[in-house]
């Protein structure tokens, strides 16, 4: 079980909002640009230390990601270039954000466990890989195993719940480390937790398909 399972609950609360771009004509493509924009500023605001700025900045990014379907499926304009590009905005913001707080200087481990501040950028880089191979793992799948079907212009995922630590798992808790002052602290967690959740999600495949 993740948070990304749960997804459907929490898009129900965005309908207001999605009926609100709708009215003013924006396309989906467009709210996807917008928290592709949200989420480059908070990478900015980490860079210069701005940490519950850029929280409060990635959290605006992570509620118009889910907008975005949701005015498409509204407005009956899925389209499969937009669920393509979705996926590539998710990848930059997250890999901006990742980087934001890496530029900023801040210590990670190298004060912890007297180490160069290399070692920062290391766990930053670690963050970096396992957040973007925990989602590749997915598009793999589809390519090579496929999938059933499509529901609502969405794929069916076949590893729908699988891997305990995802995309919005590394935003929430990037958002409570930003706020918090515990923005270290959460990068490490990324690190280590995404790449576990990477690994979940090979030994599921691999029992499932081998």
């Amino acid at each position: 079980m993740n948070i990304t399972s749960l997804r459907p609950k929490f898009i129900k609360y965005t309908e207001p909002l999605a009926s609100f771009f709708i009215r003013l004509g924006i396309t989906p493509n467009q709210v996807s640009v917008l928290s592709v924009l949200f989420g480059f500023s908070c990478a900015l605001a980490f860079t210069r230390r701005w940490f519950l700025a850029g929280g409060l900045l990635l959290v605006v990014s992570a509620i118009l990601d889910l907008v975005d379907g949701s005015v498409a499926r509204k407005n009956h304009t899925e389209s499969k270039f937009g669920a393509v590009f979705d996926w590539v905005a998710d990848k930059y913001v997250d890999a901006a954000v990742i980087l934001g707080v890496g530029l900023s200087g801040i210590p990670i481990v190298s004060h912890l466990l007297d180490v160069p501040a290399s070692a920062d950028l290391g766990v930053v880089g670690l963050a970096l890989a396992g957040s973007l191979l925990n989602t590749f793992i997915k598009p793999v799948t589809y390519a090579e195993i496929g999938y059933t079907e499509r529901i609502a212009g969405k794929i069916e995922d076949p590893l729908e719940g699988v891997g305990f630590f995802g995309r919005p798992e590394t935003i929430l808790v990037l958002v409570l480390g930003s706020v918090t002052g515990y923005i270290a602290v959460a990068v490490l967690l990324i690190a280590i937790c995404t790449n576990l959740s990477a690994i979940q999600r090979m030994v599921y495949l691999y029992r499932r398909y081998s």
